[in-house]
């Protein structure tokens, strides 16, 4: 186990200028036609002879060496494909008539069953004679349906990039048969998929695709024989992928926080196979992993799990754990992320973070949510203000029409103009049009903290700016906030529209409101009391879900402050503090 620490200073500069501009460049747009017909053809030289004589090769008799797999699967899933069944995300299927030649299962689940990330899930919990029966018999109907069809999604390039890395790392699972013609077939297949991605891996989006598919290039290198080679080129276009997908501040392209626990997963499950070679990992590998987990730690609240943004949720803090151990980084949480985007606000108990960048673009990501300058806040192990989230954990109970509206700003602790989100939310899974700048200043004093952000997302169309201000006391005791709507300078004048500014309140929290109707009393799971008390609006308690680490909706609160915009603008005050 290696156990890196990567002290404050030895990380990016914890700061942002003030009056730094994050710019959305280009992010309203997708593939362009060129891209996506590129894709297209791409995608169909797949069926050409001419890829099938690419695909040949020398049939490896054994890998070189077998890398350990350094995290824990789902204890869960493990027990239950013990039992026969092969669960996700709600969804489950009887291994014994799982058909996969007629797939009727959902693209979350498609994905984990043709990753093969069960067989980690299966090792957690059985031993190699228990494991080995399930694990073969689902690898048997998985070559017969795909081994020799080059079809998505099975031969998706990401797929097979963690394909490669499970396989081999779970070798002794899959490959101890004394059947000498399954062994050769499971062989001769895993070097066919090293030889496809060989080509397609720098093809995938940028973020988790396209390192998962560089980092199954670089572990077929090392592992299949012959491979060594290849070795540096490999290595280089994994720098490039890397690059391409993780901002130089650690934070990954997608902005998402699911996304960015993948990626340490795989850079981590990666370096055991230098390890298992016996070789020195490059450096960039050591040096990414220790620009990620700051910027994961940034986004972690007092219960040691990360919070809920752009539509994933919780991870677990135990697992969330488990896997930054197996990084062997120890460091402390990035309070500024200049291009991940969320800042953090520390002091005593209380942590409060915010999201203080756009949206990510369209050609990087499905699925995102138009979440600019929304907060969470936390105290210790309660989380007092959060967002719903859950928006692209595809949960099977989830419905879809749910799921969209949890992408909405509606959905996230920040203010709503006009009954509209800060930025598109298209029905092909993408953002549009919206929020392009925003602008972030940041200041540190011996009494407090704070950051003062504003965003263009309501300027096209309702001509006013918001401007979100946020003190936090330095011993952790009170947040205060500030929401301004302020008129756009030479564009025209629209129509007074109705604001609501929303405070989705965590799990458990119990609220009471005052006789004035202007605060309320919020009472956390663990006994602590915070006092929410507003101006320039009316108070409402209002029903409210959120989405927990395994998927599940619970029923909450939320506390909406709503008034009247006129086109002069507005400003709304408002202070969350402990009272004991």
């Amino acid at each position: 186990m290696r156990d890196r620490q990567v002290p404050q200073d030895e990380t990016l500069p914890d700061g942002i200028d003030e009056g730094k501009r994050l710019v959305r460049v280009g992010g309203d747009k997708g593939l362009s036609l060129a891209e996506r017909l590129s894709e297209h053809f791409h995608r169909l030289t797949w069926r050409t002879p001419i890829h099938g004589m690419r695909l040949k090769g020398r049939h490896p008799l054994k890998l070189i060496a077998v890398p350990d797999d350094p995290l824990l699967g789902d204890v869960q899933r493990g027990h239950a494909l013990l039992e026969g069944m092969l669960t996700f995300r709600g969804e489950s299927r009887d291994i014994e008539t799982l058909d996969l030649t007629k797939p009727d299962f959902s693209k979350a689940f498609a994905d984990y069953l043709h990753s093969f990330a069960w067989l980690r899930d299966l090792s957690t919990v059985a031993t190699r004679a228990q494991a080995t029966p399930i694990a073969e018999h689902l690898m048997r109907l998985w070559l017969n349906a795909h081994a020799d069809t080059v079809s998505e999604p099975a031969w998706r390039a990401d797929l097979w990039g963690r394909r490669i890395l499970f396989w081999t790392a779970h070798a002794p699972l899959i490959l101890s048969s004394a059947d000498l013609v399954y062994r050769s077939r499971v062989l001769n297949t895993l070097a066919r998929g090293a030889r496809h991605i060989d080509r397609a891996a720098e093809k995938a989006p940028p973020g988790a695709p396209r390192v998962a598919a560089l980092c199954g290039v670089v572990a077929g290198t090392l592992l299949i024989p012959g491979g060594d080679p290849r070795q540096s080129a490999t290595e280089a276009a994994l720098l490039r992928g890397l690059t391409s997908s993780i901002h130089e501040d650690g934070g990954n392209v997608a902005r998402s926080p699911a996304v960015q626990v993948d990626l340490v997963m795989l850079l981590t499950s990666l370096r055991e196979v230098y390890d298992a070679r016996q070789l020195n990992p490059p450096a960039f590998l050591g040096d990414t992993l220790a620009r990620l987990i700051p910027a994961l730690l940034g986004i972690c609240h007092g219960d040691r799990d990360i919070g809920s943004w752009q539509g994933g949720g919780p991870y677990g803090a135990d697992a969330l754990a488990q896997v930054i151990a197996a990084t062997g980084v120890r460091t402390r949480p990035l309070r500024q992320a200049r291009d991940w985007g969320y800042q953090r606000l520390a002091a005593g108990s209380a942590v409060a973070i915010l999201d203080g960048a756009p949206p990510p673009v369209a050609r990087l990501v499905e699925g995102g949510c138009a979440s600019t300058l929304a907060i969470e806040l936390s105290d210790g192990p309660d989380r007092i203000v959060v967002n719903c989230g859950g928006a692209r954990t595809g949960i099977a109970q989830l419905p879809a029409d749910l799921s969209e509206g949890l992408r909405t700003t509606a959905a996230h602790s920040t203010l709503v103009l006009g009954d509209s989100n800060s930025t598109a939310i298209h029905a092909d899974g993408t953002l549009g049009r919206g929020v392009g700048e925003v602008e972030l200043v940041r200041q540190e004093s011996e009494t407090s903290s704070r950051i003062e952000a504003s965003h263009d997302g309501y300027a096209r169309r309702f001509g006013l700016l918001h401007r979100r201000q946020l003190v936090m006391a330095n011993d952790g005791r009170e947040l205060r906030g500030e929401d301004v709507l302020l008129p756009v300078p030479k564009q025209r004048k629209i129509q007074p529209s109705v604001f609501a500014v929303r405070f989705h309140l965590g799990f458990g929290v119990q609220v009471s409101p005052t006789a004035d109707g202007m605060a309320a009393l919020l009472r956390l799971p663990h006994g602590g009391v915070w006092q929410f008390r507003c101006r320039g609006g009316k108070l409402a308690i209002e029903d409210s879900l959120w989405i927990d680490a395994e998927g599940r909706p619970h029923a909450t609160l939320q506390l909406v402050v709503t008034g009247e915009a006129p086109a002069g603008g507005t400003n709304i005050g408002w202070v969350l503090k402990r009272a004991h």
